[in-house]
């Protein structure tokens, strides 16, 4: 059996309703993330960690050693250090990051991904992982994004959300809910 890594992308304070970037449905999210967490954990499965900070002082959110750039606590690493911290600067986890040979030196084939956002870092994470070869699923309600702008236009969170996944399920990934993926588990 392959080995199969969970990887948390950007469940960082600054996304919760005090930060400066609050989602859509951030909770829920977390809450289904916090469960497929405990699954791993249970089980002693490898966990990787994502976490955002713009390069500057000036960014909008994830600044640099602020509380926002934080994982939440819900999603906090285990002290004793068994689970990775990758720290990312760019959208994609695996730019300039050591997150392809971390999981290289794990032996991880299979990543199932939940987190943030749907249209930016969940996307471009899931579709740099299948470019590498990876087997990924993403579970969607363990992911939350908020509504875009675009030609004077709003476009609903949920509508985001809908088509990145659609998008991604149609060739980089297995797109599935939380629940579905855990029973699977057995």
């Amino acid at each position: 059996m392959s080995q199969t890594a969970l990887m948390i992308v950007d469940l960082q304070n600054d996304y919760f309703p005090a930060g400066k970037w609050p989602l859509v449905g951030i909770e829920q999210a977390a809450d289904n993330a916090a469960g497929v967490l405990a699954h791993f954990r249970e089980r002693s499965l490898p966990i990787v960690h994502i976490r955002h900070e713009f390069p500057s002082e000036e960014a909008p959110f994830f600044v640099p050693g602020s509380e926002g750039a934080r994982i939440h606590d819900a999603m906090a690493p285990q002290e004793s250090g068994s689970e990775a911290v990758i720290l990312k600067n760019s959208v994609n986890a695996f730019l300039d990051t050591s997150l392809h040979e971390h999981l290289q030196e794990q032996g991880i084939e299979q990543l199932v991904v939940v987190g943030a956002m749907s249209h930016m870092c969940i996307d471009a994470a899931t579709r740099a992982a299948s470019d590498l070869g990876y087997s990924v699923t993403v579970l969607q309600d363990a992911c939350a994004t908020h509504d875009q702008e675009f030609n004077g236009q709003t476009v609903p969170a949920a509508q985001v959300h809908a088509a990145f996944m659609a998008g991604l399920a149609f060739a980089y990934a297995e797109v599935i809910d939380t629940s579905a993926w855990l029973k699977r588990q057995g």
